[in-house]
């Protein structure tokens, strides 16, 4: 049976699903995960597979495509102590925000189990010694590249931020030339929002400088390393990057390199199917990378972004709800849905020989994670939001040329300070 009721804020939209051998006492769980594209309807797959298996039904709630507005909607909910929803499907960044209002997984998942996933993640999922996720799926900032324009002009992928500098400058120029007039060299997500923390948080780390507030809590965005990796990329703008990149978010930085109009890009993961995709004008002719490093003393990083799944404390069928989310986070239900696409967060996955041929991203993925940095959501938990807000605003000053870099980062240590009650978060 399925049933619709229009989007409001307090009034959830909902689908109801029967497992076929439902019976009388069966537990009606309720999810709410992705209204993006194939990620619903994957999720709808993978749950409606666990209702058949269970006698179990299963419920979909209809979310803000919006992630900000996503985040509202729960907040709002979970501190009204509703049980609407069961199952959640959250970002990465939100376990510190969200986590006391869902389950201990720890005290119903064992050890060896939480051991099959990416210690980063399940790192990510714990909040005060409590398990209040299970990793679903990961993503990481990759660098996107034009695989025919670097052997068509002998230039290697690049190692170091120069190298990109040096081979987009170069490939730019000679396109240009041969009539290519609406070619950049590099675009990626410039405008003021979350996904420019991402991308500064990146190139800060690639140089070494950190990761603007570090374990402990101690906010260290101000230092020369900082400094010298937000010049670098301020650089870029108007010489390999249009000027535009400065209200880019991944899709408008998507929409310029499959279109053909960029040799580099920084994107997620999901920008791989789409770029290979029937219709795309750069079919065939893309490859990734990890990003590249500050320097020679610095390091291949990318940001660590992806989803997770957690149970809401104040579930009528808290069993049933653990278990659904068991379900959908299992290898099986993970390689699934990785061939799809969605990389999967068991690190026995990215060995698949099956997986790995079907999913480039998959084999760059698993060599690259290791080095992935995690945004410093948890150590500051509810007040994260508001340190990206004044981190993306201080780095678009750099890049739209209205600030120095280090009167910007010492502006942003000193809000940061102030934010935080110096360090006690």
């Amino acid at each position: 049976m399925t049933r619709g009721i229009p989007f409001r804020p307090m009034a959830l939209a909902v689908a109801l699903v029967a497992g076929s051998a439902a019976a009388a006492d069966a537990a009606t769980v309720t999810i709410a995960c992705s209204a993006l594209g194939i990620g619903h309807q994957l999720c709808r797959e993978g749950a409606e597979a666990w209702a058949g298996e269970t006698g179990n039904q299963v419920r979909f709630v209809a979310t803000p495509k919006s992630a900000t507005d996503q985040l509202a909607l729960y907040q709002q909910l979970l501190a009204a102590g509703s049980a609407d929803i069961d199952v959640l499907q959250i970002d990465v960044v939100w376990p510190g925000i969200l986590g006391d209002h869902f389950l201990d997984l720890s005290e119903r998942i064992a050890e060896d189990e939480r051991s099959a996933f990416l210690p980063t993640l399940i790192g990510a999922a714990t909040v005060d010694g409590r398990l209040v996720a299970l990793p679903w799926f990961t993503d990481m900032g990759l660098l996107y590249y034009r695989k025919d324009l670097l052997e068509r002009y002998g230039r290697k992928v690049p190692e170091t931020w120069a190298d990109l500098e040096q081979t987009a400058a170069l490939i730019q120029e000679k396109e240009r030339a041969a009539g290519g007039d609406r070619l950049w060299g590099y675009v990626w997500q410039g405008r003021a929002y979350e996904g420019l923390t991402v991308n500064a948080l990146e190139w800060i780390d690639s140089f070494g400088g950190g990761t603007i507030v570090d374990a402990e809590g101690a906010v260290t965005v101000d230092n020369p390393r900082a400094a010298e990796a937000l010049r670098t990329a301020a650089g870029w703008v108007r010489t390999i990057t249009p000027e535009g990149v400065l209200n880019y978010t991944e899709e408008e930085a998507r929409g310029a390199f499959q279109s053909g109009s960029a040799v580099f890009m920084r994107n997620w993961p999901y920008a791989w199917p789409l770029a290979n995709a029937a219709d795309s004008p750069v079919k065939g002719k893309v490859a990734v990378a990890p990003l590249p490093k500050g320097g020679p003393g610095g390091k291949h990083t990318g940001a660590l972004g992806g989803q997770m799944l957690a149970v809401n404390k104040a579930s009528a069928n808290p069993d049933a709800a653990v278990d659904l989310v068991r379900h959908l986070t299992s290898a099986a239900e993970q390689k699934r849905r990785a061939l799809k696409g969605y990389n999967p967060t068991r690190p026995a996955l990215y060995e698949d020989a099956e997986l790995t041929a079907a999913n480039p991203v998959v084999a760059v993925l698993g060599e690259a994670i290791g080095s992935a940095v995690a945004r410093p959501s948890q150590v500051t938990g509810e007040r994260y939001n508001q340190l990206s807000a004044e981190t993306f605003q201080a780095v678009h000053r750099v890049l739209s040329g209205t600030a120095e870099p280090e009167r910007a980062l010492a502006d942003l240590e000193r809000a940061l300070e102030r934010l935080s009650r110096r360090g006690r978060w």
